[in-house]
């Protein structure tokens, strides 16, 4: 008697159940996968297509280990398997040869992971309680990162220049358009952007402007002429007199909504007359990509349980529109002094986020 494999079809409920599954089981994959990058497991399948017999030899894993891990992998797309041999997968590739891969995930390995246990608490208290977990009772985690653990800062500065660094060229093009006098840059960081802006326009002054905490740290390896340096609490501090060009990159989503226009006060009425300002920020819906959309969502319970309890990535503003209004946002209303000015809008050409994959 012959028989034949009937093909099942899978309800929306069944599927629905065995997607529950894998956020269920999510903190012990994501471990399998750091720990299959510790042991060297992925790097060496990438290149040698392996039994488990030839993982344990070539990793110095026990049986236990490379059965148990190769199983995991496999069932979650991170391997394949043709007849007895393991490689890995495009999905496995990705955390070797893809750069955003690669830093999310040392990210939330090393950065996230162990204070996303405090995520409930932290929006009930508006506090990053995950940060206590490897410093005191700070604030924020900008005024702590040069107390964390090395491999927490590295993957931290990683992270913060993997999403800025990349926009320096298009973005200097735009602000030395009209050729400022000088560039005020607030919250500089580790003064990439200040380097940048050095390099662009030999003759361009620029003013990096952070945490003092920070600034004493910049200081350490950035000496120039033309590069002026205040350690100043924007929420809390005066700003120096800014003119020329003010430029703000991805710094407001750091900072509550309430925190977004204080800051935005101040800086108004630290401006000269004629001072611009330049204001670069993700939209989480005007993403290319479903990847970078993903990525920029969960950022913002980074900011929850970690930076600072009440910040996240935002979308695009246009819920304020009047279609009856002749302006993008707000009506006009009696008595309001209307000032033309001229406006160009910019687009940055965005890279595919696994271009290395794509066919």
């Amino acid at each position: 008697m012959k028989y034949r494999r009937i093909k099942r079809h899978v309800s929306p409920h069944i599927k629905a159940l065995a997607d529950a599954q894998k956020i269920a089981f999510a903190p012990l994959t994501f471990q399998a996968v750091a720990t299959m990058l510790k042991f060297g497991i992925l790097e060496f399948l990438d290149e040698n297509p392996s039994t488990v017999e030839q993982v344990i030899e070539n990793c110095g894993v026990s049986k236990y280990a490379a059965e148990t891990l190769l199983e995991v992998a496999y069932t979650c797309g991170i391997v394949v398997k043709t007849e007895n041999r393991y490689s890995t997968s495009l999905v496995g590739a990705a955390f070797l040869h893809n750069e955003m891969t690669r830093v999310n995930f040392n990210f939330t390995n090393y950065v996230c992971y162990l204070g996303a246990s405090e995520l409930a608490n932290s929006f009930e208290k508006a506090e990053p309680v995950g940060l206590r977990k490897f410093v005191g009772d700070y604030e924020t985690i900008y005024n702590a990162l040069h107390l964390l653990p090395k491999s927490m800062q590295k993957s931290w500065f990683e992270f913060d220049h993997f999403y800025s660094d990349r926009c320096f060229e298009e973005v200097l093009k735009i602000i030395c358009e009209n050729s400022p006098s000088q560039i005020f840059d607030i919250g500089g960081n580790t003064g990439k952007f200040e380097c940048a802006c050095l390099e662009f326009d030999k003759k361009l002054k620029v003013n990096m402007i952070d945490l003092p905490e920070n600034i004493e740290e910049a200081k350490k390896h950035l000496k120039n002429e033309r590069l002026n340096f205040f350690g100043l609490n924007i929420l809390k501090d005066n700003l120096p007199e800014l003119s020329g060009a003010v430029f703000m990159s991805q710094f407001l989503d750091c900072f509550s909504e309430e925190q977004v226009v204080t800051i935005l006060s101040n800086v108004k009425n630290s401006m000269q007359d004629g001072t611009k300002v330049f204001i670069l920020e993700p939209f989480t819906d005007k993403q290319l990509f479903d990847g970078a959309t993903y990525s920029l969502v969960h950022i913002s319970l980074y900011f929850t349980c970690m930076a600072n309890g009440n910040s996240k990535m935002v979308l695009s503003n246009y819920q304020n529109h009047d279609d009856n209004s002749p302006f993008l946002i707000g009506t006009l209303k009696e008595n309001d002094n209307i000032k033309v000015a001229s406006q160009s809008s910019w687009i940055v050409k965005e890279e595919g986020l696994f271009s290395e994959f794509a066919p």
